[in-house]
């Protein structure tokens, strides 16, 4: 009796611990959301002033103050997303608002696009601007996959404790 007892002992004690580490690991804020997140969070505070900027200049002839007005709301909202995912109270709503500003910069790209066809603007500010909206829908891409990537890892290795202790005690 007391090997078996002696086994269940030191199986709880193992899935008291990795329960622990899972537990820490998911209470870890995504690299993203340190210091370390700060330097996109200047870029996408430099590009909405940039825009911003941009806009002040633009003509303001017929049709065109609809699109600058869409412009500026999509390219000010990237880094105002950014600082709601860095408030956010969970990894999940850190990945929303991070989706979000993903999204927002995706179509800040999109009118600046629109205004160099219709040529609003200096073609040179226009491609450069419409250049760095572009990296950082893909930086923002990249930690929305890397972060729901972490998010999946630690629910397999949780999932992977429950049934361990399960096939223990059957």
């Amino acid at each position: 009796m007391r090997p078996k007892r002696a086994r269940l002992h030191s199986s709880l004690n193992t899935l008291h611990l990795l329960r622990d580490r899972f537990a820490a690991y998911c209470m870890q804020p995504p690299r993203s959301m340190t210091d370390s997140g700060q330097d996109i969070r200047n870029r996408t505070f430099t590009f909405a002033c940039d825009v911003a900027r941009l806009a002040l200049h633009l003509a303001p002839r017929p049709g065109v103050r609809c699109i600058v007005d869409q412009l500026l709301k999509s390219a000010t909202a990237v880094g105002a997303n950014l600082e709601e995912a860095k408030a956010g109270s969970s990894t999940r709503e850190f990945v929303r608002y991070v989706e979000i500003a993903l999204r927002e910069a995706r179509e800040a790209t999109y009118w600046l696009r629109i205004c160099a066809v219709l040529q609003l603007g200096p073609p040179d500010e226009l491609k450069q601007l419409s250049g760095e909206g572009d990296q950082i829908a893909r930086i923002l891409g990249s930690i929305v996959v890397k972060t729901k990537h972490r998010i999946r890892a630690g629910l397999a290795v949780f999932a992977f404790c429950i049934l361990h202790f399960a096939l223990l005690f059957s």
